[in-house]
């Protein structure tokens, strides 16, 4: 992406224009936003990012201006060399070590550890490295929900972005059968290089993991797989509350949904949209400013158990 416009302002004003772009349902998808803190000394100071590949326009421009209210806050354009944004956002970060997974670029070695799983992700044009703080709450809430004894012979993970939750799934659950889907197409290539590079076999079956492009839930071989006794969702708020049906229909009786991706100011809006739909809170943490939550479906008789190993014949490729 070729363009970048800053807005800098208090944490409480980001955050708000965050949660006005996760309302705008007529956002364009070409515009890229994010909002972070911009020194660990001062909290309190954030920066509004948002990326495009043409040089913003002035109906660009105000889409941005409008996220925020009252006085429309300053914009800084400038345009960028001809790099990978997201790759070079994500070098040089550190590994993390969050219950039994220890998350990992390449330029640093495994930790190599009894007991430690270890996942080499490099920097690429997906989300989910491992080090923000919504992967790796995912990470240590995975990890609690194995010691509270849960069981899981089917699971999904929606919006995977590098596909590292749902490996760490099946690390948990190794009998397990996984898909993964996101709505980005360049995630496909991204989740089979990673799946080589750490050991995580393709395909249907037991221990094993498929991989689908699709929004939300809206793919043949979702409903195909389903319904699920896992479903794993780090995306964002909105899509959360919007899903929350499909999400519960999807989940057999007693199955897990584990959300993040939310402020801990949207948890409240997310979890009566999950209590409407029939999910009760199992347990939450907070990760600095976001919330994680694990929710269990009380469900109806309405949902059959779950059908491992009868994807199609169409499938079975991946």
């Amino acid at each position: 992406m070729s363009w970048k416009v800053t807005v800098f302002a208090r944490r409480d004003i980001v955050q708000a224009a965050l949660i006005a772009h996760e309302d705008a349902w007529d956002w364009d998808p070409e515009i890229v936003i994010a909002g972070s803190e911009i020194a660990e000394d001062k909290p309190e100071d954030w920066q509004l990012e948002a990326w495009l590949d043409r040089k913003p326009t002035k109906a660009d421009q105000k889409a941005i201006t409008n996220l925020f209210e009252g006085t429309a806050p300053k914009l800084n354009i400038e345009q960028l060399p001809d790099e990978d944004w997201v790759t070079l956002s994500q070098q040089g970060v550190e590994p993390i070590r969050e219950g039994v997974f220890y998350v990992h670029t390449p330029e640093y070695p495994p930790l190599a550890q009894p007991g430690v799983r270890d996942f080499v992700i490099p920097a690429s044009q997906a989300f989910g490295t491992g080090q923000h703080a919504t992967t790796a709450g995912c990470l240590a809430m995975l990890s609690y929900m194995k010691q509270q004894g849960v069981r899981v012979r089917n699971l999904a993970d929606i919006g995977t972005g590098t596909g590292l939750l749902a490996f760490a799934g099946l690390h948990l659950w190794p009998t397990a059968r996984a898909i993964a889907s996101d709505i980005d197409a360049v995630c496909g290539p991204v989740v089979a290089e990673n799946a080589a590079n750490n050991d995580v076999p393709l395909g249907d079956g037991s221990g094993r993991m498929a991989m689908v492009i699709a929004p939300g839930m809206d793919h043949a071989l979702l409903e195909a797989a389903g319904p699920y006794d896992l479903l794993i969702a780090n995306i964002l708020a909105g899509p959360l509350v919007e899903l929350a049906p499909a999400f519960a229909r999807a989940v057999v009786p007693g199955g897990s949904v584990l959300l993040a991706g939310l402020l801990e100011t949207q948890e409240a809006t997310v979890r009566a949209a999950y209590r409407r739909a029939g999910l009760r809170l199992a347990a939450r943490m907070v990760r600095g400013d976001w919330s994680i939550l694990w929710l269990r479906c009380r469900g109806g008789g309405r949902v059959r158990s779950s059908r491992v190993g009868q994807l199609p014949e169409w499938s079975k490729p991946w």
